[in-house]
Formats: structure tokens, sequence, C-alpha cells
């Protein structure tokens, strides 16, 4: 913590990220509009103090839209991170830790699902399993695990050569238990920085897909799904897409800068070793 405290960038991204999250949970405090009403009576509003962000085609607020839609977002970059974690650790400790053909067969599909773009991948899921925000959130949680596999085999190859893990398999501890007791605490603090990193990108994937019309339907209010409603009218009415692809970039950008500097924190070698 105090390393992460030095990091001035870190903290920002810090501050940025939990503004973003305060926002969108009370968004019903901080905007009295409601986010899916039509209002006919206040079409195409630019920004002025009624409406921050100004109102859409419907007469949405679209300030009330974003602040509901990060609820959506970050959510869904969450429990696909989390997805991608729990697959990553499972496959990944079974590659590193009998190898053999067990390492060989992961480790082939992980090469096969790499060859493939990975918002590609996620566009494939969804299509197979059909157009919902819980298939989204599959979708996205399976075109990551190919990297948190590779980095856990990676975390436990390097681990179980130490000499307390031959010590532990000499007593008589039970394969499960030294995995679980004695590996996976040198293999989380990396599983911990790439999955904060891997939260901007599932944000924006998602994003990408609803963008596509593979996420959140209308009248849902999404930023990858507002950034597509806006595009059409993007000489004229510049603030209805705007914003929303600005709130994506800004949310990308303090996680980013959040896991840099939760990288340097929790592995203080690594300037040395990019110096």
């Amino acid at each position: 913590m105090r390393r992460l405290r030095r990091n001035r960038t870190a903290i920002l991204g810090g501050v940025m990220l939990l503004l973003l999250i305060i926002g969108s949970v009370g968004a019903p405090v901080f905007s009295p509009y409601n986010p899916i009403i039509i209002d006919g009576a206040s079409l195409y509003q630019p920004p002025n103090w009624q409406h921050f962000f100004g109102t859409d085609e419907l007469g949405r607020d679209i300030f009330t839209r974003v602040l509901y839609g990060g609820q959506i977002s970050l959510w869904v970059g969450v429990v696909s991170v989390g997805i991608s974690v729990t697959a990553g650790l499972i496959f990944g400790f079974a590659a590193g830790y009998f190898t053999g053909w067990t390492d060989d067969i992961i480790m082939r599909c992980m090469d096969v699902m790499l060859a493939f773009p990975g918002i590609m991948l996620a566009i494939a899921v969804v299509a197979t399993l059909g157009i919902s925000m819980t298939n989204l959130m599959i979708a996205v949680g399976i075109s990551f695990i190919p990297h948190y596999t590779r980095v856990v085999r990676a975390s436990v190859l390097a681990a179980k050569v130490n000499l307390y893990v031959d010590a532990a398999r000499v007593i008589g501890c039970r394969d499960l238990r030294i995995m679980v007791r004695h590996i996976l605490p040198n293999a989380v603090t990396s599983v911990i920085i790439i999955a904060t990193l891997g939260l901007g990108a599932a944000i924006l994937i998602a994003a990408g897909l609803s963008f596509l019309g593979l996420g959140a339907q209308p009248p849902t209010p999404e930023w990858g799904s507002m950034v597509a409603r806006g595009r059409s009218f993007l000489r004229l009415y510049w603030w209805i897409c705007t914003f929303p692809g600005a709130t994506v970039m800004v949310t990308v950008m303090s996680i980013n800068l959040l896991g840099d500097g939760l990288r340097d924190a929790l592995d203080p070698r690594w300037r040395q070793r990019i110096a």
C-alpha cells in the first residue's frame, strides 16, 4: 500500500474509478430522471444546466443513461473477469502442475483460442448461445480464458520446483493441498495484476459487442448501445454518442492506470526489469 500510494497515476486512476462506481451505484440519487421513459418535449437538447449531457432523440437524459449504463458495464466487466480467472486458475494449475499429456491438451486448446481475436471469439460465442446480457458476459469471459491460463501455468511451473514444494510432497501432502496451500499464493499476485488490467479490456469488448447489437438491447441504457444509436446523429447532435464514448474511454483509462500502479506495487522488481 505504501508503494501504491507513492504512484500518483495509480491514485488518479483509482479516484476516477471510484467516482464512476459511486455515480453508477448512486444513479437514482444523482439524477431525478428516468433512463427509459420517453420525453417528447425534450428532444435533442444540447448540454445545459438541466441536462448536463443533453438529451437524445427520444428526449431521455443522457447523463442519467450514462450513470445507469455504468451499472451494466461495470457488472459485465467484473463477472466476465471472474469467469476468466476461475477457468484460468483451473486450467493453468492442471497444465502447470501435472504437465505431460494434460499440459499438451490444455495448452493446444488455448493456442487454438488465441488464434482468434478476442472480440471475434466473443462474437462467435454470442452467436452460438444467443443475444442476451448473460451470454454476453459468458462470451467475454471465455475470450480471456487463454490469457489467464498461460499466466497461471507459467507461475505454477516456476513455483513447483521450489524446495518447500518438494518438502510438502515428502511429508505426504496431497496434490490439492500443495496446489492450494503452497503454490497458489505464488500465482495469485500475477492473477490479480492481469485481472485488474483485464477488467478494462472486458468492459471495452462488452461495449463493442453491444455496439454491434449483440449485447444490451433497447431501451436498456448501456454505453456501447448508446454510442451505436447516437452515431446516426453525430453531425447534428454530437453529444448523443460523444459522452457515452468518452465515459468508456475514461473508465478503461482509469482501470489501466490503477492496474499499472498495482503491478508496480505488487512486484517492485518490475521497474528494475524495464529500466
